[in-house]
C-alpha cells in the first residue's frame, strides 16, 4: 500500500526547527492542543498530523502494516520539505516514531515517546477490539477508552473533556480504527530498538492502566541506546492531556538537550 496524504495542522515561525505529533488509536490532532502554544512561544515550527484511518486523513481499507503509517509520516515531512524532525508520539505515535528511528534514522533528528509500547499484546486483545469495532462502531469502545486514557480524579473533575475524549474515540472511522489494532496486534519493535540512535526520552504515566512504565516504558528506555525515562505522576495513558504541564516541560527540555 503506498502512502497516503495525511491531514495536518502547521503552526509556528516557518524557520523554527520541526516538531511533529503522532497521536494515539483513536484520536485526532486535537489531542496535542495542549502543547502547541508552549512550542510555538520557544520558536519551534510544530507540525500535527491524523494518523491513517483517523480524523481527516483519508481511511484506506485494511490491512495496514506499521511500515505503511511510518510511510506516511516521511511523505508529510517530503511534502512539506522538511529533512529532518523531531518527533513526539503517544502510544501509537510512539510505535511509529520507533519504526521511523530504526528504518529512516536520517530524518529523525530526535524522539520523544510517551505512553507507548514495542509489543503491546495480547494480540488477541487487539483482533478482539477489531471485530468489536467492525461489527458495532467505535462508539463501542469510546468509554472503555475514556477509562483507559484518563484517572478516575481527572475524569470527575472534568466531565466536559472526558466527554470530548469520548466524543473523539467514537467519531473514528471504525474501520480506520479496526485496522490500526491489526497493526498493534502484529508489532513486535523490541528486537530492533538497539538500532535507534536517535536521542530518546520516554515518558510514561505512572497510572497507565494499558501502558505501565515497568511494563511498557522501561523495556523501551533499556532498549535504545543513552534513552532516558520520566515518570510522570497522576497520569494515565493519556498523560499529555491529563498533565500537560509536566508532559509539555519534558518535551521542551528534551527538544532543547537535542
Amino acid at each position: 500500500m503506498g502512502a497516503v496524504k495525511l491531514h495536518r495542522v502547521v503552526e509556528g515561525p516557518g524557520d523554527g526547527p520541526v516538531v511533529v505529533f503522532g497521536g494515539s488509536l483513536g484520536t485526532d490532532l486535537r489531542m496535542w492542543e495542549p502543547q502547541v502554544a508552549p512550542l510555538v512561544e520557544r520558536g519551534f515550527r510544530v507540525v500535527r498530523y491524523d494518523t491513517r484511518g483517523h480524523g481527516g486523513s483519508p481511511v484506506p481499507p485494511g490491512p495496514y502494516e506499521l511500515e505503511d503509517l511510518g510511510a506516511d509520516v516521511l511523505a508529510l515531512l517530503d511534502e512539506l520539505g522538511v529533512g529532518r524532525a523531531h518527533l513526539v508520539g503517544l502510544s501509537l505515535g510512539g510505535m511509529t516514531g520507533m519504526w521511523l528511528g530504526v528504518h529512516a534514522p536520517d530524518r529523525v533528528a530526535s524522539l520523544v515517546l510517551c505512553c507507548t509500547s514495542a509489543k503491546f499484546g495480547p494480540p488477541s486483545m487487539w483482533a478482539d477490539r477489531a471485530r468489536t469495532v467492525r461489527a458495532e462502531g467505535t462508539a463501542a469502545v469510546a468509554e472503555a477508552g475514556v477509562h483507559r486514557w484518563l484517572t478516575p480524579g481527572y475524569r470527575e473533575r472534568h466531565p466536559d473533556r472526558a466527554e470530548f475524549l469520548r466524543a473523539m474515540i467514537a467519531a473514528v472511522p471504525a474501520e480506520g480504527y479496526a485496522a490500526c489494532c491489526e497493526v498493534i496486534e502484529r508489532m513486535d519493535q523490541l528486537d530492533s530498538l538497539p538500532k535507534i540512535t536517535a536521542p530518546t526520552l520516554v515518558v510514561a504515566g505512572a497510572d497507565d492502566p494499558a501502558t505501565s512504565p515497568e511494563d511498557h516504558a522501561r523495556p523501551i528506555a533499556e532498549g535504545i541506546p543513552g534513552a532516558r525515562l520520566a515518570v510522570v505522576a497522576d497520569a494515565a495513558h493519556l498523560g499529555s492531556y491529563e498533565q500537560p504541564g509536566e508532559f509539555t516541560r519534558l518535551i521542551l527540555d528534551h527538544l532543547e538537550r537535542a
